[in-house]
């Protein structure tokens, strides 16, 4: 291990200066500052500095929101953290979108940091992400062959958050694939107002010895020299070795857990905690180095000055626009028009499940950067639909490889794994289930590129079979569109027919942000009766189909003397549509969505405005729905047009989808509801 020279205990005290110093300017003004709740790293900067002080800019880090003298350890100065201290416009990290110490970071000479959000211990997943980012292309060898020392990645926790379930995901994958990450666990003891004695029934170092493959070490983290040193040697085993470590670093809180929660309402142990601070014990280090009482009182008075003026200009500084809500809530997409050849001449027709498999191929074959995993796609079944049929031959182990069931890391992890380089194709096997990974889909996937003011965007592919078909009972059937709808900053596709799919995907992969792609089951095959306008000639492999595009499957012209009806609908509510209105062709348009975020709403509305009614078919139940949504904007937009209202038809108002046959039936809607539906709509 190198020894630990008085340069470099200079540079940790002038840094730790500046933290304290922060904290109680900040304190000083309270009543200004903590106008936005922030949280300080008083007590635990020597750690987080010893960390920061030997990371290259190649690395990636994940910090939380006590990790501000981390900050001030990479080169980030005490103004660039009081512009998000104070919500500024120039906020270098989210342009004031976001909470004190929420940093994402990519400038060149720094560690690059991803945006994270504020839920405790969320950032594990895509922090193990981005290892796993780093393992794939060491494995196919397109890493990085200029870099003279590997990159690795740091994820920053604090010890209360390790009793989150979806940080065991992290540390089970990363101590299965062997991934270079550092987890270190700051523990201070406290979970808020809860004590360790209270929430945990051991410290992080007694839990990781569960995860064989993950080393861990424990060591005071309030001692400089002490954690430096351990860093240190974990880091070079990272590095060399290309496997995880943790390291739990025991430090005291000692000022508020945030701004908002003051420590001297609840904290008992202010006395003892002070005892253990860091700061006296670095000055100690830094003299035994060789520095004078002079030396050490000229870096403590410029770091106090240094916070002071910067504390004056961040007040100074631009509040955002109003305008500026406006931005980044995606990175643009290059596919905005249809290309390629639709509907070549082809000996047979494609099943829309082999539209897929096929457009997943190519994408493979042209990119290495791409990679497909979740539960079952591996070489053995190739997906439970076959949806991933002969991938992991063709293409390799590494590259399309299965997952323990774990949706919330099939999620999460593509946070990390794009902010690489890469481009995940991901899968979760049905639909329903889907809410284990609503939190990083929620919390960490679709706000990334907003929060992070567009430095991040998550680029990725996510894969959701859906829907009834054949008995598949209450959790393999259910629809979930209307939660997803309500996730801002994804896009989301529900095609009818494999041309649509094989378009779409490819439009996915190409875009730069977060795609979710629905695909009905009872259309991989067309086994439903009536479903067959869902197989095609397989489109060509240049061919793609742009988002918020929606397609009119069966067309009407205007008429004073006819009663005709637009019906808006997708996935497989455009053939209960097409057979519904069989013998009504020249009466009835069916405009499929294809996409339901973004939403084709002017090709919505000038439909309905020519043809006067409108229905909207759905498969969801309807109270609450996205469907019903999807009414209430057609009739406020085309109330003046409109002869009838606005009328919905979906599955009934039912918990789940019963396995028996009969009661599936009279749960879902069918060619013969929807024509009952469009007769009463016609007679209105």
């Amino acid at each position: 291990m190198t020894k630990i020279t008085k340069s470099v205990y200079e540079k940790a005290f002038a840094t730790m200066a500046t933290a304290k110093a922060m904290t109680e300017l900040y304190e000083e003004n309270f009543k200004i500052v903590s106008k936005y709740v922030h949280a300080t790293s008083r007590g635990h900067e020597a750690i987080q500095i010893a960390v920061a002080m030997q990371l290259l800019p190649q690395d990636y880090a994940f910090p939380y929101y006590r990790d501000d003298a981390m900050m001030l350890g990479i080169g980030m100065q005490p103004y660039d953290l009081m512009l998000q201290l104070m919500a500024k416009k120039d906020d270098p990290f989210s342009g004031g979108r976001t909470y004190y110490c929420h940093p994402s970071l990519k400038d060149d000479d720094k560690p690059k940091i991803p945006h994270q959000s504020s839920a405790t211990g969320m950032q594990a997943i895509p922090a193990t992400g981005a290892a796993m980012g780093f393992w794939y292309r060491e494995q196919t060898g397109i890493d990085d062959k200029s870099l003279s020392e590997k990159p690795l990645v740091v994820c920053s926790l604090g010890d209360a958050s390790v009793t989150e379930g979806e940080v065991a995901e992290a540390f089970q994958m990363a101590a299965l694939k062997q991934l270079p990450i550092l987890y270190l666990i700051q523990d201070n003891g406290w979970d808020i107002s809860a004590n360790a004695a209270e929430t945990r029934a051991q410290d992080a170092y007694q839990y990781s010895k569960g995860f064989h493959g993950l080393e861990a070490f424990t060591i005071d983290g309030a001692n400089f020299e002490e954690s430096y040193a351990t860093v240190q040697k974990a880091i070079k085993i990272i590095r060399e070795e290309r496997r995880p470590v943790l390291l739990h670093a025991k430090v005291p809180l000692l000022n508020h857990h945030t701004s908002g929660v003051r420590m001297e309402w609840y904290r008992d142990d202010l006395e003892e905690a002070k005892t253990r601070d860091p700061y006296p014990v670095l000055i100690n280090q830094l003299k035994a180095a060789g520095a004078t009482d002079e030396e050490i009182d000229s870096i403590e008075a410029k770091a106090k000055k240094t916070v002071a003026k910067d504390y004056l200009k961040a007040l100074d500084a631009e509040d955002p626009e109003p305008s500026d809500l406006f931005t980044n809530d995606f990175a643009p997409t290059p596919i905005t028009e249809e290309k390629g050849e639709r509907n070549p001449q082809r000996d047979e027709k494609v099943v829309m499940v082999d539209c897929a498999l096929f457009a997943v191929e190519e994408i493979m074959r042209e990119h290495p950067e791409s990679l497909l995993y979740g539960q079952d796609v591996g070489g053995r079944l190739g997906g439970v639909f076959r949806e991933a049929a002969t991938l992991a031959q063709k293409f390799g182990d590494q590259r399309v490889f299965n997952t323990p069931i774990q949706e919330a890391f099939i999620v999460g992890s593509t946070v990390g794994m794009s902010a690489v380089g890469l481009k995940p194709i991901v899968e979760v096997q049905f639909a329903d289930y889907i809410w284990p990974a609503l939190n990083q889909l929620f919390t960490e996937v679709s706000r990334s590129c907003y929060l992070s003011n567009g430095k991040w965007p998550v680029s990725m592919v996510l894969r959701v079979p859906i829907g009834a078909y054949g008995s598949g009972g209450p959790y393999h059937s259910s629809s979930v569109e209307s939660v997803l709808t309500n996730i801002r900053g994804i896009k989301i596709a529900y095609p009818s027919n494999g041309a649509d799919l094989k378009g779409l995907l490819k439009a996915a992969y190409y875009d730069p942000n977060p795609v979710v792609i629905l695909e009905h089951k009872g259309l991989y095959w067309s086994k439903v009766k009536g479903t067959d306008m869902a197989r095609c000639n397989e489109p060509s492999e240049d061919y793609v189909l742009p988002f918020g595009k929606s397609n009119i499957v069966q067309e009407i012209w205007p008429s004073d003397t006819v009663e005709t009806l637009t019906i808006i609908t997708y996935g497989m509510g455009v053939h209960w549509a097409l057979n519904a209105s069989a013998d009504m062709k020249e009466s009835v348009e069916i405009i499929d969505l294809r996409t339901l975020a973004p939403l084709d709403e002017e090709g919505i509305l000038t439909s309905v405005r020519k043809s006067k009614k409108c229905l909207v078919v759905t498969e969801e139940p309807t109270n609450n729905s996205f469907a019903r949504s999807l009414a209430g904007m057609i009739q406020e937009k085309c109330f003046k047009y409109l002869d009838a209202p606005v009328m919905v038809i979906g599955s009934e108002n039912m918990p789940a989808i019963p396995l028996n046959s009969i009661l599936e039936q009279t749960m879902i809607p069918n060619v013969d509801k929807v024509r009952a539906k469009i007769e009463e709509l016609m007679n209105y």
